[in-house]
């Protein structure tokens, strides 16, 4: 990986007015600055921190350049750039312009991403994206940026939020989560896989608790726990609802038990429980998913 610099340093090599900072509002994970720039041609060094561009005045042909061919774009205000961390990038434009830049720490981009997926995540790639048309990224950087610009109760508080959903809709479109590659011994054998696979299948009707599952094969709960994520690429609880969701699948296709049936056939409390459990799954209520056949 480049040697990286922070953000405050970019002047350095993109020379701008700064019309706006977050500088000095102690803001966590997160900071803001808008220039104004004229055209340039410019190599951006590789930042500390993952970066949006929010474009705010002018229009003008883009040009930018890393790890492959140029990508070209007609940049104006409404669109967006994201450039991942860690990331030298040549970028050239003829035009003045007035550009927002949002920065976002790693920490804040991998913990949100921990806190989704339940498991410790090593990083996390903003995709190369020159020219996004996305409302949502837009409304979310003009939101921190008003912040920027006034001094009001909890302001910090306020953007933490703000950054915190901005974060969930990048990890959503925009990025590539990495796991750290389990190491030797971490993981469960493939005896203790199939054992605990078939368990869990023999089991889905019945309650199913993590002391259970770790007995099951002679482990403490927490080197289960560890060893199963590393092994199936999620944690037990998750992985017994992906396999409940998948028996209800098979049932409601099948169209021989009621969905209340089918609830208790596939260890959910009630039909409400499975209606709730298995619309958030697969986007549909199991009624909806019967009734398209």
């Amino acid at each position: 990986m480049q040697e990286t610099v922070t953000p405050d340093r970019l002047p350095e090599w993109v020379p701008g007015k700064v019309l706006l900072s977050s500088d000095g509002l102690n803001w966590r994970n997160v900071s803001l600055r808008t220039y104004h720039y004229q055209g340039q041609d410019v190599i951006v060094p590789a930042l500390s921190d993952s970066m949006l561009v929010s474009y705010r005045g002018g229009v003008t042909r883009m040009r930018r350049r890393f790890e492959g061919a140029w990508k070209k774009e007609t940049l104006g205000p409404g669109a967006t750039s994201l450039l991942t961390r860690a990331q030298q990038a040549h970028w050239t434009w003829d035009a003045p312009l007035v550009v927002t830049h949002l920065y976002l720490a790693p920490s804040l981009l991998t913990g949100i991403a921990g806190e989704a997926m339940d498991c410790h995540v090593a990083s996390v790639e903003l995709a190369d994206v020159l020219r996004a048309d996305d409302p949502l990224l837009t409304s979310m950087v003009q939101a921190i940026a008003s912040e920027a610009s006034q001094t009001a109760m909890g302001g910090a508080l306020y953007v933490e939020s703000l950054s915190r959903a901005l974060g969930v809709h990048l990890l959503r479109r925009y990025a590539t989560i990495r796991l750290p590659a389990p190491r030797a011994g971490q993981r469960l054998s493939p005896g203790e896989m199939r054992r605990i696979g078939d368990y869990i299948e023999e089991q889905l009707a019945e309650p199913l608790t993590l002391e259970g599952m770790a007995a099951r094969i002679g482990m403490t709960t927490d080197l289960f726990t560890r060893r199963f994520r590393a092994s199936f690429g999620m944690p037990p609880y998750r992985y017994v609802t992906a396999r409940r969701v998948a028996r209800a699948r098979q049932l409601l296709m099948q169209g021989q038990f009621a969905v209340k049936e089918v609830a208790a056939l596939c260890g959910f409390a009630d039909q409400a429980h499975l209606t709730r459990i298995y619309s958030r799954e697969t986007g549909v209520t199991p009624a909806a998913f019967r009734k398209s056949g």
